[in-house]
């Protein structure tokens, strides 16, 4: 039993050192496989990073080549801005040369406007056409909507309602009642009205005693009236034409002074006009009674009246010209 013990030891011993080689064998075996599995995936990894290093790199470089086209875009849009904004400058500066030049020639039209209206009213006294021509330049002014302009409105405002409190006067409708006077005054039969008055007809061609034909003669030229308390002048009828002719004359001349607003003129014309209505002409028919009456009635109106000025508005167009 003892030697069998003996021999079973190494052959134990060999076993656990073959086992143990065995072991470290495959160990050994298994670390390389680790370590070159390790280097396979270390490898992989390596050439991995360096194609992100690479792609880095090249987005890098992408990047600043898009960093400096966008730079040199910046700088282009910066130029252009530049560029716009001289643009811009110049184009605020004629704006403004423009606009002052708009201005000025709104002055110079109203202050043609204004002088107009006042020359209308000094020398025609044409309260209308003032009115209009005032209205025009507040409404240019309106317009412009500018507060420089203020003071220059509120005066044309104040000659404005200066004007229009004048009292109108119907011009056109008492010249047409002049115009009728004038229609009608051939119709007016005189106070020495006769047949030979008119136009005398012509003589028959027949053989006439010449003592009948003086006394006929002498009957024309020797007339007896019975004249009354207020009978009027008595007109020889060579005269009938002439006479009606100044009553004409004389109602066209008061219509002229109607127009140019002559009171003494006016009421002057009519006056006589009137006088000789009177004298002359029968005052028993009713249309010369009537027309007495009329010129009456025209000789009490009021055709002058005082007229404002608009030196208020001028006023104040020259102080806005002499501050700017």
């Amino acid at each position: 039993m003892p030697p069998v013990r003996i021999q079973l030891v190494p052959i134990v011993a060999m076993l656990v050192a073959v086992l143990a080689l065995a072991a470290a064998a495959w160990s050994w075996s298994d670390s390389r496989e680790r370590i070159r599995d390790l280097k396979t995936e270390l490898g992989r990894r390596l050439a991995e990073s360096g194609k992100d290093v690479s792609e880095s790199r090249l987005l890098a470089r992408n990047a600043d080549d898009a960093m400096r086209q966008l730079g040199e875009r910046v700088a282009h849009i910066e130029s252009q801005m530049a560029t716009s904004q001289q643009q811009q400058l110049a184009l605020e500066t004629l704006y403004k040369e423009l606009a002052q030049g708009r201005d000025q020639w709104t002055l110079s039209e109203i202050e043609q406007v204004l002088l107009t209206a006042a020359q209308q009213l000094q020398l025609a006294g044409n309260v209308k056409a003032a009115i209009i021509a005032l209205e025009g330049a507040d409404t240019r002014l309106q317009r412009l909507n500018k507060p420089q302009f203020t003071a220059l409105r509120r005066a044309i405002a104040s000659d404005l309602a200066n004007l229009r409190a004048v009292p109108s006067i119907d011009e056109v409708g008492v010249s047409a009642r002049l115009e009728a006077l004038v229609a009608h005054h051939a119709s007016w039969p005189l106070a020495s009205a006769q047949a030979s008055e008119a136009a005398p007809a012509p003589r028959a061609l027949k053989a006439v005693n010449l003592g009948q034909e003086l006394w006929s003669e002498l009957k024309h030229l020797v007339q007896i009236r019975r004249i009354e308390g207020n009978e009027a002048i008595l007109l020889p009828p060579d005269q009938a034409y002439f006479l009606r002719e100044n009553v004409r004359l004389r109602l066209l001349s008061a219509r002229l002074a109607l127009m140019s607003q002559d009171q003494a003129a006016f009421r002057a014309d009519l006056r006589a006009v009137q006088q000789m209505l009177q004298d002359y002409f029968n005052t028993r028919d009713a249309g010369v009674a009537d027309a007495i009456a009329e010129v009456k009635r025209l000789a009490s109106l009021q055709i002058a009246v005082k007229l404002p000025g608009i030196d208020a508005s001028l006023a104040a167009l020259d102080a806005y010209k002499g501050d700017h």
